[in-house]
């Protein structure tokens, strides 16, 4: 058969809604699995059997509907090893002249593409499952000083009409999060997430993963996660049915042993594209309406994904490629060891890499308030606390990871995306977690061998960086703190935080 043009999806891009810019009579569809894309960054091992699975699932899909795929798996003779090489090749082969593709998420991406059609007719489309184009976020920031979420979130929440009553927010306020802070007991049993049972096309995934990836982080034998559309739907319906009503209250809170609490855990089918981000806020309004769930819980995550997921992107394609490069505060430290095998007697941080490196998951406050705050507090080079995030997190894209972990998690952007750091002593993380009970060094204590080094590391990143955040309005507390310390308490807290970052490196 002779194909008018070649449609090119990603892994990233598991949705029908692309197809609504492709022709089922004369374009033939392109997907391909190539190691330049698994092996970029030592991506977690069962973040590349969901991508591998879920990507031969939704081609297998396709062509029950009719669609012409070439698919590409890793192993074939013929594979280029790249995506831009797929492209060629299969082009070449089938004698067609022109190739369309999707707008992808990460900056490498474009700028292959963008090298790409100097050489090929290449229309690159607007990738349509984002409720704001980039075009309409860069008209949106236009002329704003400062780029803030909730300014974003009020604008969102009217352009869609969710949660609104009359143009005013639903229940008189935009933003619940002061009532979403509570703590839960040890012990408390939470529901589960969905989990699929790995079927024969999955099960080949695993076994290939096992083979070519052996070396690369996390466990796979495990392996439950979504990969086909059907049961990203369930695991979404689990939630909202079993989890969403306490979500709210307890969305910030952290148990041992307990990895999802009453978290979703649907980001990587959203970030692959087996959900859709308008259809998720719908089905947790509807929840709100019908009276399941309270508008708090509601609220709170419906501004995860209308208002920060668009946000961070949004943020993203308005500062790249330089955006990737900021150090702010001028942090050089190597990131210690324990992010990868979570050998390390602070149990908060052993809980959640663990976490990480068992699910390829772990849930926002775990890694913004633990693993994040503590690189923030060590300083630590944020690009590899970025690249470590865009390794060991199945849902993680660029274009999502690297404004979080830059700009949120890090404050290496210098306060683009938020308006102070996520810097926190011992007593946050004991508030909102069972951790601290179990661990070796004592939360009570400020400084000393025996101290939780979260308590004596925030104090020591004040100091060291007071010149940069000195100045900052949010930050006056904490600095009159320090400077009514009695002196020799100053250099208790100093002189322990050397000798641990000593030990550190």
């Amino acid at each position: 058969m002779k194909y008018k043009r070649l449609f090119v999806l990603l892994g990233d891009q598991l949705s029908p809604r692309l197809l609504d810019h492709a022709d089922k009579e004369s374009d033939l569809l392109l997907m391909a699995e190539v190691m330049q894309e698994a092996s970029y960054v030592p991506h977690h091992k069962k973040k590349i059997a969901f991508l591998f699975s879920a990507m031969r699932h939704f081609a297998e899909e396709l062509q029950t509907f009719g669609w012409h795929v070439h698919y590409t798996k890793l192993d074939d003779d013929d594979n280029s090893g790249s995506i831009v090489g797929e492209i060629k090749r299969v082009a070449n082969f089938h004698c067609i002249n022109t190739t369309a593709c999707v707008a992808p998420g990460e900056w490498r991406l474009h700028e292959a593409y963008t090298e790409l059609a100097q050489d090929i007719d290449l229309e690159i489309i607007e990738d349509p499952r984002f409720l704001i184009s980039r075009g309409d976020f860069a008209d949106w920031a236009k002329g704003r000083k400062l780029y803030r979420l909730e300014d974003f979130y009020r604008f969102m929440r009217q352009s869609t009409g969710l949660l609104m009553d009359n143009n005013k927010p639903a229940g008189g306020k935009w933003n619940y999060d002061q009532d979403n802070r509570k703590t839960l007991r040890r012990g408390t049993n939470t529901p589960e997430p969905h989990r699929s049972e790995p079927d024969s096309l999955t099960t080949e995934v695993i076994e290939l993963v096992k083979k070519r990836f052996h070396n690369n982080l996390g466990a796979i034998d495990n392996f439950w996660f979504a990969v086909t559309r059907a049961d990203a739907e369930r695991a979404l319906a689990r939630f909202i049915d079993n989890c969403l009503p306490n979500f709210g209250d307890y969305q910030d809170a952290m148990l041992t042993n307990n990895d999802f609490v009453y978290h979703s855990v649907i980001s990587m089918y959203l970030n692959a594209g087996l959900l859709d981000p308008l259809d998720i806020c719908q089905r947790a309004e509807n929840a709100y309406h019908s009276g399941h769930a309270p508008l708090n819980a509601v609220e709170g995550f419906i501004r995860q994904i209308l208002g920060w997921r668009e946000f961070i992107r949004g943020i993203y394609w308005l500062l790249m490629p330089e955006y990737r490069e900021r150090n702010f505060f001028d942090a050089h430290r190597e990131l210690p060891d324990f992010y990868w095998t979570a050998k390390t007697d602070m149990h908060c941080l052993q809980q959640a890499v663990s976490t990480t490196l068992r699910e390829a998951y772990a849930h926002h406050i775990q890694r913004l308030m633990v693993t994040g705050n503590f690189a923030l507090l060590a300083g630590i080079n944020p690009n590899q606390v970025h690249e470590w995030y865009l390794s060991v997190y199945a849902d993680a894209y660029e274009w999502v990871e690297l404004p979080n972990t830059i700009g949120m998690s890090q404050f290496a952007d210098g306060g683009i995306v938020g308006s102070k750091p996520y810097a926190a002593s011992g007593n946050y993380i004991n508030k909102m977690s069972d951790y601290c009970k179990s661990c070796r060094y004592d939360v009570k204590q400020k400084y000393g061998s025996e101290a939780c080094p979260f308590n004596y590391l925030y104090w020591d990143f004040l100091v060291r960086n007071r010149d940069k955040l000195g100045k900052n309005n949010r930050l006056f507390h904490p600095y009159r703190n320090w400077d009514r310390m009695d002196r020799s308490k100053q250099q208790q807290y100093l002189k322990s935080a050397d000798v641990f970052l000593q030990q550190l490196s």
